[in-house]
């Protein structure tokens, strides 16, 4: 079981705006411990202990375990809009912006912080109040990916029918990836961006 002290750097860099340092070990245990037993099945002492907290130490940061949640929530929701963004507003073609938005946007949530991808985007189910920021960022990330699809149906480029259902089944691939994507298998991030680009573009049938 690893613990916020030996993350890897990669995934430490990732929280690098969260101060102090004993808040960012504990968010960055508690991304772990999410992502390995389930919002739920995790307890404070559980997320301390790997942060190699005591539990009291958890209470001068964070006021109970659905903050930390929301705090990861809107950590990666900025991170993928800030992601969309780029590629949505490169010069290029409708094309060559959709699929760097999907590649790029894929082959995150498939590197070192696809634990964090994976508890911003289906976790935050569990908190009972969704944090405004985050809902926000989400709202925001659909209308980036939008706003290509339909460029490219006004150009011509795209044969969409329903542009807000395709734009939901696009947003919807970073789930799975973040779920079955692994460092150890065949594919790497970079390749599994580029497999879902080609598969998004024949999705919306790309000229």
């Amino acid at each position: 079981m690893s613990t916020a002290e030996d993350t890897a750097d990669g995934e430490t860099s990732a929280w690098g705006e969260v101060t102090p340092d004993a808040a960012r070990r504990l968010l960055i245990a508690a991304v772990e411990a999410f992502a390995e037993r389930g919002y739920h099945a995790t307890t404070t002492r559980d997320i301390a202990g790997r942060a190699g907290m005591s539990p009291a130490a958890l209470y001068i940061h964070y006021k109970t375990k659905e903050e930390l949640l929301h705090r990861i929530s809107r950590i990666g929701h900025e991170k993928a809009l800030e992601i969309l963004q780029t590629a949505a507003r490169r010069e290029g073609t409708p094309n060559e912006r959709l699929a760097d938005a999907v590649s790029s946007f894929v082959r995150w949530h498939a590197g070192d912080v696809r634990r964090r991808g994976w508890c911003s985007t289906s976790w935050t189910r569990s908190v009972r109040t969704p944090a405004p920021r985050s809902s926000r960022c989400a709202w925001q990330c659909d209308a980036e990916v939008r706003g290509i699809i339909e460029d490219g149906v006004a150009a011509g480029a795209f044969d969409v029918l329903d542009v807000h259902g395709t734009t939901l089944a696009v947003l919807s691939l970073r789930i799975d990836v973040a779920r079955w994507f692994n460092v150890d298998g065949p594919w790497t991030p970079d390749e599994v961006g580029a497999l879902y680009a080609d598969l998004v573009l024949r999705m919306v049938g790309a000229k």
